[in-house]
């Protein structure tokens, strides 16, 4: 009962704290280093009462039963792992892994020394195993993947505990049980939860911090299920202690998400931390994230020069990289981005995710609100064929850019990729790019400059803004409505933006800034086509202003905005990549919002694509 009492469920507490969005908080840090702790310690303190537990057996036996214990954990530490590289080594990457090795991987003496001396304690083998197992290749995965049912086997257990509840807890006075559920449970809290909180008070922690990391301690899990029902089995716990300690189990769990959203407010205090949601901003020298989100490997080079060209002036940037679907070669990917963080002054922290077509965005946006990201990239739904025309890849992840547009919590970047910087990573001191933005008004069009702005810090990057100006003898002073409120405004935002801007134009010699006064929309077009000499176009997914309204607002891709629309069409010829910026608000309204309106498409659709 100590050791059940005892127990922190590391796997559920991990689930809790993602949910609530608190991984990355320092309460979240601080409760899962302390539950992985917890968590070893009640495994081995699992295998001492298996060994020690049990009546009519003379004490030997219980020495004996350690002792086998001991020699398979020294098994699996020093013999294990050079088999399983052998294993490996003789096992090709992406083929399946040979039934032989399958049947000493699955059935080996392991699992007779288990099954002899520690019964139903297999999962203290299958932990012993996992931890001498390779941490990649085709050996890590192969036995979750042939035992098929066999990992439903803790959901089993669950209903048998209910079973035992259901038949058991009749025989025992009502009275008295629900006496012992209430000094069980109360017990258990207070014992898990005051301790905590009286440790964390001695190490100088807040104490809505250390009341909210006691009630986090205080979750249950399948380690505890195991626990009673070995005691159980030993004769150790009889119904009416077996079934209290289940509903024990059940109450403390099921209490500490919503108490710990009373208490802490996790949402709101994630807010308050979250501050630089877009690329502009008033802090310049403050710390950028980003959150690159690819699905294969054709676009990873381009992503790594893109965030080689995003680290401006060098100073520490933490950059964050999510796998979208699932991909045979993601360690060959992680090591590429691992070895770009040593090259380079950036911080990555890759993360795979996989995640069904029609909640990945979900998925994008709710990462990228839990590192706080400033903007995330997002790769387009076609890629370049040798001919230099666009071939779609993957139809349904279109319609996934779209719904992060909608719901992003920061700024978004759509890439166009036709090869930044070539079929590899360009060193810091080999860039020598040119990027175009063109300005033609609105907060898109802000944080398109912004961030070529941002850009042109990096030594080798050179920026070309471009802003259109509506001749006044054709047309008078354009009105625009304001995003951010309710009323309309005159377009000083825009010159208070470019004011600031050419201020900044005059200290770095690598932006270059020109103002081209145009009559009607072919003449934007021509001015568009003059400047295709680069390597990277930036511009604003919805660009505000009356030349933009002449522009073709029904076009193949709304996610681009009418100006990317244009500059990835067949008739504009060009190499360069292309990057469709839409600044972050707390929600879109008009065109932005109306152009990103789903189709009804049915996946036939998808597939004739």
């Amino acid at each position: 009962m100590g050791v059940a009492l005892s127990i922190t469920a590391f796997p559920v507490l991990a689930r809790i704290l993602a949910e609530l969005k608190l991984l990355t908080t320092d309460v979240g840090r601080m409760a899962m280093s302390a539950a992985a702790v917890n968590d070893v310690a009640a495994w081995i303190l699992l295998a001492l009462a298996i060994a020690l537990s049990g009546t009519g057996r003379s004490p030997v036996v219980s020495l004996w039963v350690f002792l086998c214990g001991f020699g398979f954990i020294m098994l699996c530490i020093f013999v294990g792992p050079p088999i399983f590289k052998w294993i490996a080594r003789r096992c090709p990457e992406g083929e399946p892994v040979d039934e032989i090795y399958m049947c000493y991987i699955g059935f080996g003496f392991g699992s007779w020394i288990c099954n002899r001396y520690y019964r139903n304690s297999c999962a203290f083998w299958r932990l012993c195993d996992g931890c001498s197992r390779p941490k990649r290749g085709p050996v890590c995965w192969c036995p979750c993947r042939k035992s098929g049912g066999s990992c439903f086997w803790p959901f089993s257990s669950f209903v048998l505990c209910v079973k035992w509840i259901e038949d058991k807890c009749s025989h025992h006075p009502r009275a008295q049980s629900w006496g012992l559920l209430v000094l069980v449970i109360f017990t258990a809290c207070f014992g898990k939860i005051v301790g905590t909180v009286l440790v964390s008070l001695c190490c100088k922690i807040p104490f809505k911090e250390a009341l909210t990391l006691g009630f986090l301690m205080n979750t249950k899990g399948l380690v505890e299920l195991i626990v009673l029902n070995i005691g159980k089995d030993r004769g150790v716990l009889n119904d009416q202690t077996f079934a209290i300690m289940v509903l024990m189990a059940l109450f403390t769990t099921f209490i500490t998400t919503p108490i710990v959203m009373t208490i802490y407010k996790p949402a709101k205090m994630a807010n308050l931390e979250y501050k630089h949601r877009t690329i502009q901003r008033k802090e310049a020298d403050t710390q950028l994230r980003m959150f690159t989100c690819f699905q294969s490997t054709r676009n990873i080079p381009s992503l790594i020069n893109l965030m080689e060209a995003s680290r401006g002036t060098g100073e520490k940037k933490t950059v964050y990289h999510l796998e979208q679907g699932r991909d045979s070669e993601t360690n060959q990917i992680v090591v590429a981005f691992e070895a770009f963080q040593h090259l380079s002054q950036v911080s990555i922290r890759p993360t795979t995710a996989i995640s069904p077509m029609l909640s990945m965005h979900e998925d994008i946006c709710t990462s990228a609100e839990r590192k706080r990201a400033a903007i995330i990239i997002l790769p387009f739904h076609k890629h370049q064929r040798l001919d230099g025309h666009l071939e779609t890849t993957r139809a349904d992840l279109r319609h996934v850019n779209r719904r992060v547009l909608v719901h992003a919590p920061c700024s978004v970047g759509i890439l166009v990729d036709r090869g930044l910087g070539g079929t590899s990573h360009v060193s810091a001191s080999n860039v020598d790019y040119t990027i175009t933005a063109f300005f033609f008004g609105g907060y898109d069009d802000h944080e398109a400059l912004s961030y070529g702005a941002l850009m042109a810090e990096h030594t080798g990057i050179r920026l070309n803004a471009v802003r259109f100006i509506v001749d006044p003898t054709v047309v008078g002073d354009s009105i625009r409505l304001n995003i951010n409120g309710n009323d309309l405004a005159e377009s000083g935002s825009d010159d208070e933006f470019l004011t600031e801007f050419k201020e900044k134009v005059y200290e770095d010699g690598s932006i270059k800034y020109e103002e081209i006064v145009v009559r009607n929309v072919g003449e934007t077009v021509d001015v568009i086509r003059r400047h295709n000499r680069c390597n990277l176009f930036i511009v604003g997914r919805m660009p505000e202003g009356q030349l933009v309204a002449g522009l073709n607002k029904k076009t193949e891709c709304p996610e681009l905005g009418p100006v990317g629309n244009l500059l990835i069409s067949p008739e504009f010829s060009t190499t360069a990549s292309v990057l469709v910026v839409q600044q972050y608000r707390s929600k879109l309204t008009g065109d932005s919002l109306a152009s990103l309106k789903e189709d009804k498409t049915t996946e036939g659709e998808y597939d004739s694509e």
